[in-house]
């Protein structure tokens, strides 16, 4: 009964991970038409000036100790040096830790770029992340012709050398700096106390330990030493400008002006500015998702770009023209409706044989491509290109006019009069019903009192319209409408910026729950774009020839086991909350939906999957298989569902390009997580739901790229964590079974091979898809003692004969013959 149930589980579980699967597509970009289309002089742009729209790119980071401000560095300059108009390219770097170590960091990284950045145009030089780019292990210098370019490359390694050097050293330049000035301070308060008070004993003086900038002032975000409004949940909001926006007009470089010959490249660097939102005691600060919201409300007033680009601290650009391969999509004709462009997430460090299927293969390069041919990809959390408007809750133009995910016969929507609202306001469209047009008297109610925000937005929808060039394009924009210079940056525009990411600007707002990144899951991503589905919105997956972006991830077996668990238990939240694709509005397809439904459910399999890795085990210590007897029409049945189940998994192998390699480590972490993290979500989920206790996540720790002797050093370290319990359990289980099951039919009076056979079978493919976890708990490789190999079998020998003497086989009165226990 039990296998039977968990078979109709799986069978449920399968179809609505088959059924989005039916509509694969594989897309691809033609840079030279972008460039022809939007680059090149024209009647309406004599001068051939980029009119693309622009680009704001989200950088976020936590906590300095474990993102390492080199690591973000090094993603700041990749972003910097990106092959896009540097005039249309904006960078924030969200540090919600308010750290001035990452402040510093980011300062350097700024300086740094005035070299990096002219040097990749120049030479043309792909990875233009400095970390990567001279770790490089192909020959650096081929199809370089440039005579100048081993002396360039030379004294750019130096510079990044002394500049990483400079990196590493600024938490000890920070502390002694601090120590410094407080020192200073502490004498000046005894100077003046003896001063009004004398020939009193003074007690100790007690002056507060602050973090001092270089400047000599008080850092106003977090302390080293915590302190009343300096702590991680108390400081005050912070926006510096740290590369001013640049010229209109391509600026080359002088002879005295760089060490490095660049009078015949563009020096002009994009617009970098360093945002820590407000926090306060009292307040829900919502975590990555209110950073987020944050950035988008202060971009919004200083730059204001259409498109936003989103990345975490560890995920650099890796393909310099990324961003004008999204764009191919979005200035498509009907890209006016596309909420964003999803790339793969693509990881470095990696062990090589991906021993925790860290590289997740088959989701990025099966799923994510099969859900490309329906509405859309899912939104990953990083490298994703999203449209502005659409973060803002709007709905998608002309939504009216496109029918539902359900049959229209069966469902007629109700024809409703031609609106005669103007054309500026026509693609801002919420809810429903005609008389929700929105327009700019009732944006306040939705995206705060800021009227430099609210004055911003039909501004954003303008320019990220595709350009009217042909008459089937509807909601276009005039070409040549944005080659006309930006405004200038003032004060009074960094005072309003400062303002919106206050912690009081969002109360009594829509930030959270329709405009901007949603909140109240801990994966906030996919709730975000599963509302803007919701909202008949399309997405696209971009799959580039070389690889958009890279990131790390972790390689040790704990790290990528809590790393699962987060994502389990946001599946299991969204399952119990209104986002539950159930409750999707008619806007949504319907294979849409099943996805979306999949997203919710794959943790619950988690229960079924762990009473059915004990199954073998209980057979072969019942001696009892799952059916009667292996006769010809289980082993029929069995071998139909196994090889229709292979021939799947070819076909998704030879359509999505991945390896067999890939496929199996995917199956053996499926097992691996469902036993461990999955089932953890699952309880987890249901407290937060019936108790209502709160769940919380430490953040996963980047790699900062340091030279150990063994690259792969962290994938051997073992630490302990209770979600190891439960596949130890079924290993140790089965182990166990296995030498029970042998043992009996060995000395049985008639030996039952075909049900010891089917036992030990199933047993042993449970624990070959285990196999990985089990390489995981024995460490370093060759660092095991034998003795624990050794007292395993003893333990494993003594436990079955003990089984047997006590339940011995039916019908045998000795064991093993004249055998007898001292």
């Amino acid at each position: 009964m039990m296998s039977i149930i968990c078979e109709i589980w799986f069978a449920f579980s399968w179809l609505l991970d088959q059924l989005p699967k039916f509509f694969p597509v594989n897309r691809a970009t033609d840079l030279n038409v972008l460039k022809e289309k939007f680059e090149t002089p024209t009647p309406n742009n004599p001068a051939g000036k980029s009119d693309l729209p622009g680009i704001d790119i989200y950088v976020s980071t936590a906590d300095p100790e474990k993102e390492p401000p080199l690591v973000t560095a090094n993603t700041i300059l990749s972003i910097l040096a990106a092959d896009y108009p540097v005039e249309k390219l904006s960078c924030y770097v969200s540090d919600d830790g308010g750290a001035l170590l990452t402040f510093e960091a980011m300062a350097e990284a700024a300086s740094f770029a005035n070299l990096w950045v002219p040097f990749c145009r120049k030479h043309g030089i792909e990875p233009r992340n400095p970390e990567s780019y001279f770790s490089l292990k192909r020959d650096p210098f081929k199809n370089k012709v440039r005579p100048d370019f081993v002396k360039d490359r030379r004294r750019l390694k130096r510079e990044y050398d002394e500049f990483k050097v400079r990196i590493n050293g600024l938490p000890d330049s920070i502390r002694r700096r601090s120590d410094a000035y407080n020192a200073r301070e502490e004498i000046k308060a005894m100077k003046l106390r003896r001063q009004a008070v004398e020939d009193e004993l003074l007690e100790p003086l007690k002056v507060s330990k602050a973090t001092w900038m270089a400047d000599g002032t008080h850092w106003p975000g977090t302390w080293i030493v915590s302190a009343s409004e300096h702590s991680k949940g108390d400081h005050a909001g912070i926006i510096q400008v740290m590369l001013k926006p640049p010229s209109d007009d391509p600026l080359n470089g002088t002879v005295e002006s760089s060490p490095l010959d660049f009078t015949e490249v563009d020096i002009r660097l994009p617009m970098l500015v360093y945002v820590s939102r407000e926090k306060r005691p009292g307040y829900d600060h919502n975590k990555k998702a209110g950073a987020m919201n944050a950035l988008v409300r202060a971009s919004a007033i200083m730059s204001n770009g259409p498109f936003i680009l989103n990345l975490d601290c560890d995920h650099y650009i890796y393909n310099s023209q990324a961003m004008r391969e999204g764009m191919c999509f979005m200035m498509d004709r009907g890209g006016d409706r596309i909420c964003f462009v999803q790339f793969p997430q693509r990881f470095e460090g990696i062990d090589p044989s991906d021993r925790y299927a860290n590289h997740n293969t088959v989701f990025f390069d099966v799923n994510m491509r099969a859900l490309d041919g329906l509405q859309g990809p899912v939104y990953v959390g990083t490298g994703c290109l999203f449209r502005r408007t659409a973060l803002y809750g709007f709905d998608p133009p002309r939504s009216k006019d496109h029918s539902s995910g359900f049959c229209c016969c069966c469902f007629p929507r109700r024809k409703k009069p031609v609106n005669s609202a103007p054309e500026e306001h026509t693609a801002l469209r919420m809810g429903d019903e005609e008389e929700e047009m929105m327009n700019p008297s009732l944006f306040s109610k939705r995206f705060g009192n800021s009227s430099f925000l609210i004055d911003s937005i039909p501004v954003a929808e303008f320019q990220g319209r595709p350009l009217a060039d042909h008459p089937a394009v509807k909601n276009g924009r005039a070409p040549g409408a944005l080659t006309i210079p930006r405004e200038l940056l003032d004060a009074s525009t960094v005072a309003e910026a400062i303002s919106v990411i206050s912690c009081w600007y969002e109360d009594k707002t829509e930030w959270g729950n329709r405009v901007g990144w949603i909140y109240g899951s801990v994966t906030e991503d996919v709730v975000t774009g599963y509302r803007m589905h919701n909202r008949g919105w399309k997405s696209i997956y971009c799959v580039t020839k070389r690889d958009a972006f890279r990131g790390t991830a972790p390689i040790n077996l704990t790290d990528r086991l809590h790393q699962v668990l987060r994502w389990a238990t946001g599946s299991v939240e969204i399952f119990f909350s209104r986002n539950n694709a159930l409750l999707a509005s008619p806007k949504m397809k319907i294979l849409q939906r099943i996805a979306y439904l999949n997203v919710g459910i794959y943790p619950f399999t988690s229960l079924f999957l762990i009473v059915y890795c004990f199954l073998p085990a209980l057979s072969l210590f019942s001696g009892q298989f799952i059916v009667q007897s292996l006769n010809i029409t289980f082993l029929v049945y069995l071998l139909v569902i196994t090889l229709t189940l292979c021939a799947l998994a070819v076909l998704e192998i030879k359509w999505s390009g991945i390896n067999l390699e890939e496929w199996w480590r995917n199956e053996q972490f499926w097992l691996i997580g469902g036993t461990s993290a999955h089932l953890a979500a699952v309880l987890q989920g249901l407290l937060k739901v019936v108790a209502g206790i709160e769940i919380s996540f430490t953040l996963t720790s980047k790699s900062g790229g340091d030279e150990n002797d063994d690259e792969f050093a962290d994938l051997y370290v073992l630490k302990w964590s209770s979600l190891m319990i439960p596949p130890i359990t079924i290993m140790i289980t089965n182990l166990i079974a296995i030498a029970v099951g042998v043992s009996r039919t060995i000395y049985s009076a008639i030996p039952q091979w075909s049900r010891l056979l089917g036992g030990v079978f199933f047993s042993f493919w449970v624990l070959a898809h285990l196999y990985p976890f089990a390489k995981g708990l024995m460490g370093r490789r060759g660092r095991t003692p034998t003795i624990v190999y050794v007292w395993s079998g003893l333990i494993a020998i003594t436990i079955s004969l003990l089984w047997v003497a006590i339940s011995p086989p039916a019908g045998a009165t000795d064991i093993g013959g004249s055998f007898q226990f001292p």
